[in-house]
């Protein structure tokens, strides 16, 4: 199942597409498509560059993950902690 889409529903789109735009045209939209979905990830990629460039440069750190993963964990023992003896009485 892909984005919640499921065989049926594919192929009653791609019969849709063959309908509309005809056999010999998919060919030439799925180019286009693949140079727009290539040309998107390059422009978010250049972005990211640049964030992390400056962020460099300023002495920024953007490594935020690190610090949620251990709150995370904290809040997880805090709950451990707390449902413990609940847990035992069961």
């Amino acid at each position: 199942m892909f984005l919640f889409i499921g065989a049926p529903e594919i192929l009653i789109v791609l019969l849709l597409v063959v309908m509309l735009f005809g056999a010999d045209k998919i060919p030439e939209i799925a180019r286009g498509l693949g140079k727009g979905m290539r040309q998107m990830k390059n422009a978010t990629n250049d972005i990211k560059r640049e964030i992390q460039d400056s962020a460099e440069k300023h002495d920024l750190d953007l490594d935020v993950t690190k610090d949620i993963q251990k709150e995370i964990e904290n809040v997880k023992e805090n709950i451990d902690d707390l449902t413990g003896p609940v847990k035992r009485k069961f």
